[in-house]
């Protein structure tokens, strides 16, 4: 397959959102990746558990491919238990299901054609029936929504940023830069609520 096939794309785009996902998690403790860092309680070793969801469920059974590992949390029937990792599953275990899932995923998107209709069973009638390839947009796409929440959720932790090191993607700065620069974003928020005479729709 060459880089200009629409299906090399797509696969080296989800790939690349994996990667970067899975480098959110890196030289952090056990219980920071486990740290509530939201009042609805969003941590990043529960994002990742997520994604193994999604990616199983849409890459997977979707085409009639279930992964030969069942998922303890599916059977749980608790509200969320994919949105967070038992004391008993490590880091190390939710990340290596995360790859063996990649790979289960990559395996489907490898032997079926882009035109190839799946179906997702907990999508609405009218849309249930859906090719390889809205699917894989789709799976690009929550992996990447996730991938935001994981950025913010780092930042709160330790204050890493940016896409992954070396290239972080973020404007230079030291840290008296981002104090100076998030003071005046402050500033402006102020003045503009000031001015505000209704609220924004």
């Amino acid at each position: 397959m060459t880089g200009s096939e629409p299906k090399a794309n797509l696969q080296r785009y989800l790939q690349a959102a994996r990667n970067v996902f899975v480098s959110k998690l890196e030289g952090l403790t056990e219980y920071d990746i486990r740290r509530p860092m939201t009042p609805t309680g969003t941590n990043l070793l529960g994002l990742v558990k997520h994604l193994v969801g999604v990616e199983l469920g849409y890459l997977g059974d979707a085409f009639g491919r279930p992964f030969d590992e069942p998922l303890p949390w599916d059977a749980d029937g608790e509200p969320n238990a994919d949105m967070w990792a038992t004391a008993d599953e490590s880091g190390e275990y939710i990340v290596g299901l995360y790859r063996r899932a990649w790979k289960h995923s990559d395996a489907t998107i490898d032997m079926l054609a882009l035109d190839t209709i799946g179906r997702v069973p907990w999508w609405p009638d009218d849309r249930r029936h859906a090719t390889l390839h809205l699917i894989l947009v789709h799976v690009i796409a929550e992996t990447n929504r996730h991938g935001g929440h994981a950025d913010i959720v780092r930042e709160l932790i330790d204050g890493a940023v940016g896409l992954r090191h070396p290239n972080d993607n973020m404007a230079p700065g030291d840290e008296a830069w981002w104090t100076s620069y998030r003071s005046r974003l402050e500033r402006v928020a102020q003045e503009s609520a000031a001015r505000a005479t209704r609220p924004v729709t």
